[in-house]
């Protein structure tokens, strides 16, 4: 028998021996969760009471046991909850002011892993560590298997992510990446409201998939026996629609699915938010966002300083705006209007840039701007896009060639994207139809012509700017790559599972 499988029988012994005393190892409730507090919130509130408060104060927590150690007259275990851990300590009554002895005799069957609630009063230990000496315990939650080694943890980054709740268990800095994403939406959810935007739902299931150049997941609808797509955008054209309606200001924040490539910057499926502000341009949209992405960083890291892949980034300096065009011919010394494909051809080949030679000349040339925006660290704000890789955004009057677009450039990449919205129903048309002849010929990223959308246009939508951020941000914010910034990402089932389904 191996060492895991002889902790589990010891457990599961122990479970059929509370259970025959009497003792309902998984109760429906914690009878003192009212009175519960916090093990960092007992620390403070004890280093500020007076001396003779002390003796007098009662606590009560609950949380997961981590560690158990037993001296005979005198035990500890650590506990740890949502803001911590505190330590309880069991000590024989023969001692004086002790532990119950119901209460110790329970402690002998509570085990690393165990979830437990403890009332007691607060002490300082011989080390000057504020504790809990027990005078009740409740076993709470039996554990049947044992915790990863507290010095190890989990090793394999598969497995760590396949069991996050463990991964979350063993690693502090693993919990408070998922309190402060909740934080980043709030913050990002709470300046839009105050501003006077309205948050709204959108389709998750489309006829068409539209408001992005994306691949995306299809699947059928049995009821009305048709094929959908799920959406691969925050509802881009469903809350234009909304500003047709008359409604001047709307947001949504929820998940949208593409069925492309993962890195440590993509997943396919991930949560966005997008809004859409009637009457302003994309002038007035940069002006909102570096205000908005000042706001969340500040309310996630306490700084506007940050580092992400060997970059540095500061959000109080001045923010850059960098011209497409101009940016690809200092860097890569390409005209990119006067060049035709063959010769972005040959410069991807320079540069050893992989492509795809079926799509058209934009598609390469929007490879040779990831190529130059790699070495931009920002923050800043890329301009001046051609028409051709923004359907639905405005052409700039003062050169009908490129559209009013702004994306958000931090550490190399972009990290947001936004545009005057194109509201001339007669150039929306057009463009659709061009995106439908690229489709034709294989470009799996053009947009379909959603004819409802146009006619919606017919009637009428004032300018408007809308943009787009994903959770991408997040991970910036955090330096981490974007499947750790999930708190279950979507992974290949364990070859143990897979045999299991043979």
């Amino acid at each position: 028998m191996g060492r895991e499988e002889q902790i589990v029988e010891e457990r599961i012994k122990k479970i059929h021996e509370l259970k025959k005393s009497g003792i309902n190892p998984y109760p429906d409730r914690f009878p003192l969760h009212e009175k519960k507090s916090f093990s960092k919130d007992i620390k403070e509130k004890y280093s500020k009471l007076k001396e003779e408060e002390k003796a007098k104060t009662s606590e009560v927590v609950a949380g997961r046991v981590m560690t158990k150690r037993d001296f005979g007259k005198i035990s500890f275990v650590t506990l740890q909850d949502l803001k911590g851990t505190i330590q309880l300590v069991f000590q024989d009554q023969a001692k004086g002011s002790g532990t119950p002895e119901e209460a110790l005799e329970l402690f002998k069957k509570v085990d690393s892993g165990d979830i437990v609630g403890a009332e007691g009063n607060p002490m300082k230990t011989k080390t000057g560590e504020v504790s809990l000496l027990v005078k009740k315990l409740y076993i709470l939650t039996k554990s049947v298997l044992p915790l990863p080694d507290k010095h190890k943890g989990l090793q394999d980054e598969e497995e760590r992510l396949r069991k996050r709740y463990l991964d979350i268990i063993m690693n502090e800095d693993v919990k408070e990446i998922f309190i402060k994403k909740q934080l980043f939406w709030a913050t990002m959810r709470n300046l839009l409201i105050k501003k006077g935007f309205l948050e709204v739902e959108t389709p998750v299931l489309e006829n068409s998939a539209g408001g992005a150049a994306a691949t995306p997941f299809k699947t059928h609808h049995n009821a009305l026996n048709l094929p959908v797509y799920l959406r691969i955008s925050m509802g881009e054209l469903w809350q234009k629609k909304l500003l047709v309606a008359g409604y001047e200001k709307t947001f949504e924040i929820g998940r949208q699915f593409r069925n492309e490539g993962m890195d440590a910057e993509h997943l396919q499926d991930y949560s966005q938010m997008e809004f859409y502000w009637g009457y302003a341009n994309y002038e007035d949209g940069m002006k909102l966002v570096e205000e908005m992405y000042k706001e969340v960083t500040k309310a996630v890291l306490g700084t506007l300083k940050f580092e992400r892949g060997g970059y540095k980034m500061d959000l109080s300096k001045k923010w850059e705006i960098y011209d497409f065009e101009k940016l690809i011919k200092e860097k890569t010394g390409v005209d990119i209007y006067k060049a035709d494909k063959k010769a972005i051809e040959k410069k991807l080949k320079e540069l050893k840039i992989d492509y795809d030679p079926k799509v058209e000349k934009w598609r390469l040339v929007d490879l040779l701007w990831k190529f130059c925006r790699k070495q931009l660290s920002g923050p800043g704000f890329l301009t001046g896009q051609p028409v051709e890789l923004t359907p639905l955004a405005k052409r700039n009057p003062a050169d009908p060639r490129k559209v009013e677009q702004f994306q958000v450039i931090l550490a190399g990449s972009e990290v947001g994207n936004g545009y005057s919205e194109l509201n001339d129903p007669l150039d929306q048309e057009e463009r659709f139809i061009e995106q439908r002849k690229l489709g034709e010929k294989g470009d799996s990223e053009a947009m379909e012509h959603d004819q409802s959308f146009v006619e919606a246009l017919k009637y009428g939508m004032p300018p408007a700017c809308g943009f787009g951020v994903s959770e991408r941000l997040f991970s910036f914010l955090m330096n981490r790559p974007i499947r750790e910034c999930v708190a279950f990402p979507l992974m290949r089932p364990s070859e143990e599972t897979q045999e299991k389904k043979k």
